[in-house]
C-alpha cells in the first residue's frame, strides 16, 4: 500500500544518500517541518494529553482502528522465526528495518503470532502533525516521539519509555532511524535502541521484514508487495558488562543478524552499492 503521492524525488534522494554513505539521512520530501519551539510545544502537549480521559478514549479507539489495519494490510504476510520470541518474558526493545509508514503493521502481525502484548512504537515528532487518518493513528496509535531536545531525551522519554516496558509491553524502536521507502536492505544503526535495552536490562527483539514484489500494479510507479517478517534470535544484555560495552555489541549482533537474513531471503549479498532492486517494487523505466 502506498501512502503519499510521487516517488520519483524521495528514490533519487535515497540514490544520493547511498552514493554519499549517509544512511541514515531523512530522503522523504512532504514531511511536516518542525521548528524548535514548535517542537517542543509539541512535546509538551503530548505529555500532557496522555494524562486526559480524552487521550484514554481516542487511544482505546486507534488501536482498534489500528487492529483491524493490521489484521487487512497483513492478510498475506508470512512470518518465520516465531519461535525466538515465544520463550521472552516481560517487556522488550523490538529493531526493525524502516521502509514504509505501514510496516510497523507487519512487525505487530508477526509479534501477535507470539506473544499477545501491547506495542508502542518511537517515531519522529514530525509524524505528529501528519493531516488525516494516518496523523490520527500516529498521534494515539501507542506512539512515542523522540526529540533532539536534551532534556525531554535526557529524562521524560527514558522514564515514559521505562514505566511501558516496565508493564511488560514492546517498544519497537528503528536503529535506522529514517524512512527509506521500499528500500529492502538493512542499513547501519544507530545506538538508540541497544543503549536503552541496556539500560533497563531488557532483550532486544530481532525483526526483518523481507518484501516480495508481485506482477499486479499498487500505482504508476510501483508494484504491490507482499511481506515475509523474519523474528530472528533474540539479543540479551550480559550483566557482567558495562552499559556501553553491552549496547554497542547488542546492535553489532542485530546489525549481522539483519544482515544475514537480507542475504538470505534476497539470495545476495550485502553492498552498499545502488541497484534498482533495492527498492522494491519500482516499476519506472
Amino acid at each position: 500500500m502506498i501512502i503519499g503521492g510521487d516517488k520519483e524525488a524521495v528514490v533519487a534522494n535515497i540514490k544520493k544518500a547511498v552514493s554519499e554513505q549517509r544512511f541514515n539521512d531523512k530522503v522523504e520530501i512532504e514531511d511536516p517541518d518542525l521548528g524548535e519551539q514548535e517542537e517542543q510545544q509539541l512535546l509538551t502537549d503530548f505529555i500532557a494529553d496522555r494524562a486526559t480521559l480524552s487521550y484514554r478514549t481516542k487511544n482505546i479507539l486507534a488501536r482498534q482502528g489500528v487492529s483491524a489495519a493490521t489484521r487487512f494490510i497483513n492478510r498475506h504476510t508470512t512470518v518465520t522465526g516465531i519461535q525466538n520470541v515465544r520463550h521472552v518474558i516481560g517487556g522488550s526493545i523490538v529493531t526493525s528495518n524502516h521502509f514504509n509508514p505501514l510496516e510497523n503493521t507487519a512487525v505487530r502481525y508477526a509479534l501477535g503470532k507470539a506473544n499477545k502484548k501491547r506495542l508502542f512504537v518511537v517515531s519522529q515528532p514530525t509524524n505528529f502533525k501528519m493531516p488525516g487518518w494516518v496523523g490520527f493513528f500516529l498521534r494515539y496509535a501507542d506512539t512515542l516521539p523522540i526529540s533532539q531536545g536534551i532534556h525531554y531525551m535526557g529524562r521524560v522519554f527514558p522514564t515514559m519509555l521505562q514505566k511501558i516496558i516496565a508493564q511488560n509491553n514492546y517498544v519497537l524502536i528503528y536503529p535506522e532511524k529514517e524512512m527509506w521507502f521500499n528500500y529492502r536492505k538493512p542499513r547501519p544503526f544507530k545506538r538508540g535502541p541497544y543503549y536503552y535495552a541496556a539500560r533497563f536490562n531488557v532483550p532486544v527483539i530481532s525483526c526483518f521484514v523481507e518484501m516480495q514484489p508481485l506482477t499486479a500494479k499498487d500505482n504508476e510507479q510501483f508494484k504491490q508487495v507482499n511481506y515475509r517478517v523474519h523474528l530472528l534470535k533474540t539479543i540479551y544484555p550480559d550483566p557482567n558488562k558495562s552499559l556501553d560495552q553491552n549496547s554497542q555489541e547488542m546492535m553489532e549482533k542485530d546489525y549481522q543478524q539483519k544482515k544475514a537474513a537480507y542475504e538470505a531471503a534476497y539470495h545476495t549479498k550485502l553492498t552498499y552499492n545502488f541497484e534498482k532492486d533495492d527498492i522494491v517494487g519500482w516499476d519506472v523505466q
